[in-house]
């Protein structure tokens, strides 16, 4: 990996985050729309362009040997079922001023990926990732305690997100075929809803061309970043991409308090400080054991000499 190719990965992830940061933007656009006619339009035009994409990258024998695989579809197909609701649940809490707690769901994400390793998995913990994981589970506790209510949003969306990762660990697939199987997997829920359950701002016959215009880009906000993101996972290592994936919570928190005014309330800033709080020994342990591990396999290169 040369180092041109390595800044060039490091400027791509940036740009994937940083897009999946500003997309609230994006959905506020269409504030009159409801959020199950976003999220078909979602589905359909991010399918096509997904198609267009695996047909132009020549991944097409990828595809078919997934679909030759009945449980890989399977997989795909419950999947494709989680990142519908992902979506639909995310379009739905930006457009009725739920932000911060969409943005409180991705940060901790990467926390509750951790604990879902170790339940399902078997990854064992190490002593720092215990504490990460005890401070945002402290963070939610102090939240439910003083609004009396459990943050839903923001736990629904790190949970189906988490989920589907996991769920995708399971099936050897790439990233681009996989994620088109699923939206073509979804699209015929999608079809049905557009035919029979959308409401008249769906109406492209009736829409202004600005509207279909912005319509249609739901299929551009959702593979730009993740062709940026895929670029940049073979570009640098894994563990480096994850430093970056805190860019996009962090321009929703940005964004929901000084541009959208959303309230930050005491009780929920404590709760966002105990997460980030938890974050930062989160990436402070995985720098330390990349580190430590780099360190062993030049040991091992120099011993093999």
């Amino acid at each position: 990996m040369t180092d041109r190719s390595a800044q060039t990965g490091v400027l791509l992830a940036i740009a994937a985050y940083t897009m999946w940061g500003i997309a609230p933007m994006y959905f506020k656009l269409l504030l009159d729309v409801p959020a199950p006619d976003i999220l078909l339009h979602r589905i359909v035009w991010s399918m096509l362009i997904l198609l267009v994409l695996v047909l132009a990258l020549g991944q097409l024998p990828k595809v078919r040997q997934a679909i030759s695989n009945p449980k890989v579809m399977k997989v795909l197909l419950i999947s494709g079922l989680l990142l519908g609701g992902n979506w639909l649940l995310f379009i739905w809490a930006i457009n009725n001023d739920h932000l911060l707690d969409a943005s409180l769901g991705y940060y901790i994400n990467p926390l509750l990926n951790v604990a879902l390793g170790r339940i399902f998995l078997g990854e064992r913990l190490r002593k720092l990732q215990k504490y990460a994981v005890a401070l945002a589970l402290s963070g939610v506790v102090i939240l439910v305690v003083s609004f009396g209510q459990v943050p839903w949003i923001a736990l629904a969306l790190a949970g189906s997100f988490g989920i589907y990762g996991l769920l995708r660990k399971q099936v050897a697939v790439d990233s681009l075929p996989g994620l088109m199987l699923e939206t073509l997997l979804m699209m015929p829920f999608a079809i049905a809803y557009w035919i029979w359950l959308a409401s008249p701002a769906s109406n492209m016959f009736a829409n202004s061309w600005d509207m279909n215009s912005i319509l249609i880009c739901a299929g551009i906000v959702t593979t730009a970043p993740l062709l940026c993101f895929t670029a940049a996972a073979r570009r640098i290592m894994y563990s480096t991409l994850g430093f970056f994936q805190y860019i996009g919570p962090s321009i929703m928190f940005v964004l929901a308090v000084f541009l959208y005014n959303e309230p930050l309330h005491q009780e929920r800033l404590i709760t966002f400080a105990l997460v980030w709080a938890g974050l930062a020994l989160f990436s402070f342990d995985s720098y330390r054991h990349f580190r430590n591990n780099r360190k062993a396999m030049k040991l091992k290169l120099v011993s093999q000499e």
